[in-house]
């Protein structure tokens, strides 16, 4: 009795389990580094789900504290898989009860039956349930193989009658998957190039050092095919700016009495976004890697989405160039010119847009990624990266990070 209250009251931290992700499975851990776990008692068991543009796993803490380490290792495992192959932003086929069912008979293939929790599908094992295990959906997965493919699954109980009657009407599982494509589209492609950075690392990480756990050779060339197709850097960008958008920022010169001088744009009204929907800082790094072709690519981009963001653009080196704003119109973009040529610091960034985070709504920072880590952010912030470069150390979670590639052309 002593051992189960135990048990209970630490599972409902979570960290202890984590901090062993992180020597027995590391590529899992590095998928959750990504997301934002708490403890809710909205849904049933765990799920995971996309509030906001970030990924959140909720876990009811009266479910996960009946379970063992190894259910609770299980478990984690099990929500990484659904992020991986995209099953809670991508919801290509209907019924979507049916779906989520073939979802899961495909990621707890590659999951040890010892640690799912009680209630899960495994294909070629029979049901843990007595009554459920008497039905016509649980004798179809007893006789199905392992290791196929979500698609193969839900072919497989679509062409038995009775299997897809059953699976219509009620959702199987130990894990809730609610909310699943209750998302915009921009959100659904932020999200999905979010996790797929983050599976592109854990994936490079696994492969150099030879640290997959207990990730299986099938399992493994899935996921090398899953990090092949990279999201478009300027679909990132786009995503990024749309929301980045504050509903209420609308005001219009038309309706504004009182207006204050601005010491380098004249006149501006108090507090007005000027019809714009969107304020963000652009942030340019003033180091050689950050050339003239670089620039124009990435402003190329931008004069696409200044439509709807005004945007706001700084030279910085190892602080913020103050003397270089210059705010973008409509239909001109800035000229590309240095102003400065030292090292490269992210904290001098980082602390400007924090100071000016009532004129910024989010900003944006191109570089070669060849800096020390700054501090967290208090606004949105993106980082983009020039052709052949990458970020040398992890962004924060909130973070976006869009990649030019080499040979995009100038539109």
């Amino acid at each position: 009795m002593a051992e189960a209250a135990r048990r209970i009251e630490n599972n409902r931290d979570l960290t202890p389990h984590l901090l062993r992700m992180m020597f027995d499975e590391p590529f899992f851990a590095r998928i959750l580094r990504g997301v934002n776990i708490e403890f809710g008692e909205d849904i049933p068991t765990a799920g995971v789900m996309v509030k906001d543009g970030d990924v959140h796993m909720i876990v009811n803490p009266d479910f996960v504290s009946g379970l063992n380490d190894n259910h609770i290792k299980g478990l984690l495992k099990h929500e990484c898989f659904h992020l991986a192959f995209e099953h809670c932003t991508t919801r290509r086929l209907e019924p979507h009860n049916i779906a989520n069912i073939a979802a899961d008979l495909a990621i707890n293939s590659d999951i040890p039956d010892s640690e799912l929790p009680e209630g899960g599908l495994v294909p070629g094992k029979g049901a843990s349930d007595p009554k459920f295990a008497a039905t016509p959906l649980a004798q179809l997965i007893q006789s199905l193989p392992k290791h196929q493919s979500q698609e193969w699954y839900f072919t497989k109980i679509m062409q038995d009658e009775e299997a897809r009657k059953q699976g219509e009407g009620e959702g199987n599982g130990f894990d809730d998957h609610g909310g699943w494509g209750d998302m915009t589209d921009d959100e659904k492609e932020l999200v999905k190039g979010k996790v797929r950075e983050a599976l592109k690392e854990a994936v490079g990480e696994a492969d150099r050092t030879g640290k997959w756990g207990s990730v299986g050779g099938q399992m493994r060339s899935k996921l090398r095919d899953m990090v092949s197709n990279e999201v478009d850097w300027r679909a990132i960008l786009k995503q990024f700016c749309g929301l980045s958008k504050r509903g209420t920022r609308t005001t219009t010169w038309s309706n504004v009495n009182v207006v204050h001088l601005h010491p380098k744009h004249g006149p501006m009204a108090t507090g007005a976004k000027r019809g714009y929907t969107s304020s963000v800082a652009v942030y340019i790094d003033q180091s050689g890697s950050v050339g003239n072709h670089e620039l124009e690519l990435a402003f190329a981009e931008l004069r696409n989405l200044a439509r709807n963001t005004e945007f706001t653009t700084f030279h910085f080196d190892t602080e913020v160039d103050e003397k270089s704003e210059t705010l973008w119109k409509k239909n001109r973009t800035p000229q590309v010119h240095r102003t400065r040529s030292g090292g490269t610091d992210f904290g001098c960034v980082t602390a400007h847009a924090n100071k000016n985070r009532n004129r910024f709504d989010g900003y944006i920072i191109i570089t070669d990624g060849e800096a020390a880590k700054p501090k967290p952010s208090k606004l949105k912030r993106c980082w983009l990266l020039v052709p052949g470069t990458k970020l040398c150390f992890s962004p924060d979670r909130r973070d976006f990070v869009a990649k030019m590639k080499k040979g995009n052309k100038i539109n």
